[in-house]
């Protein structure tokens, strides 16, 4: 049937199609953006969260919806590199922006299969997230220069909060009784937030896939590290199979902390790590509490748009 009303209703499916089509490869990323971005644009989220970005596999609607982006955001330094495959391939003109690197251009390095390579987890510390929403800002701005006004209120919102958080992250790492201020991992996630913070850290199994069973001879130095550190808490991530950690934590005669690190990705819709604020207090929650530290709940002072919002 032809519609013959003079008034057209426009579906939101409409509006949307007449945005700038954003990708965001990280829920890290995904989530900033929309903080910046509101309604502006129409975003896909590729990696869901909770899922580790280091091992994702490529779906064909990725690549689709990558080679149809007007601006394509990814972490870089190897943080997913199964679609950095993809992006480097596709044949679209489009802007493709690493905002890990953009951001932070001096990263961590640490020794995996005998090459130094750069740490990608660059998020832990909230500065190097105040550097990725200005990445994100501007060239948002690029691609639609008419909300650019709306962009820059956001990303000073969004680094007045993040400044708030890092300021209560010192406070609550502080209380850490000073003998106790040494993060064990599994994997090499949490550089970036020990040297934000002044906390020694070791990663466990850096080198080890979640599939791989720990040599003998690993399982004995761990085991000793840990019994050495005399820490109360070990601490594994949401995208680790905890079984990794086990027979370490048992015969080191420790715990292993029943919170989980939101370490490569953010958490499920609902939980306490659901957006990137968010997650940088679960995770100073879990390793506060876990090291014996006060944990107070942060109270932000900030103003904030409807999708800015930190709470536990």
């Amino acid at each position: 049937m032809l519609n013959t009303s003079a008034t057209t209703t426009v579906t939101s499916d409409e509006l949307s199609s007449n945005l700038p089509r954003v990708i965001a490869t990280t829920s890290v990323l995904c989530d900033l953006i929309k903080q910046v971005a509101e309604q502006t644009v129409d975003l896909t989220c590729l990696i869901p969260p909770e899922v580790n970005p280091h091992l994702y596999q490529p779906k064909t609607e990725d690549r689709q919806a990558i080679n149809e982006a007007n601006i394509i955001f990814y972490n870089g330094y190897n943080l997913e590199p199964n679609l950095f495959k993809v992006i480097k391939a596709s044949k679209n003109g489009a802007a493709k922006i690493a905002v890990a690197q953009r951001a932070v251009p001096k990263p961590l390095q640490y020794k995996k299969d005998g090459r130094i390579v750069p740490d990608p987890h660059v998020w832990h510390n909230p500065k190097n997230g105040m550097r990725m929403v200005e990445v994100i800002s501007s060239n948002l701005s690029k691609v639609s220069p008419e909300n650019a006004s709306i962009y820059k209120s956001n990303t000073q919102n969004i680094k007045k909060e993040l400044a708030e958080i890092d300021t209560w992250i010192k406070s609550r790492i502080a209380s850490i009784p000073p003998k106790n201020r040494e993060l064990i991992t599994v994997h090499n996630t949490m550089g970036y937030y020990a040297r934000a913070y002044n906390i020694s850290w070791t990663s466990a199994l850096q080198g080890f896939s979640n599939q791989e069973k720990i040599p003998a001879t690993r399982v004995k130095t761990l085991v000793q590290t840990i019994k050495q550190a005399r820490v109360p808490r070990i601490f594994i991530e949401t995208t680790t199979n905890p079984n990794l950690l086990n027979t370490v934590a048992t015969q080191a005669k420790i715990k292993v902390s029943k919170r989980q690190l939101f370490a490569d990705n953010l958490g499920e819709p609902g939980t306490d790590g659901d957006t990137y604020q968010k997650m940088l207090t679960a995770n100073t929650r879990t390793i506060v509490e876990g090291l014996g530290g006060t944990y107070l709940i942060f109270e932000p002072h900030t103003v904030k748009n409807s999708n800015q919002k930190s709470q536990n």
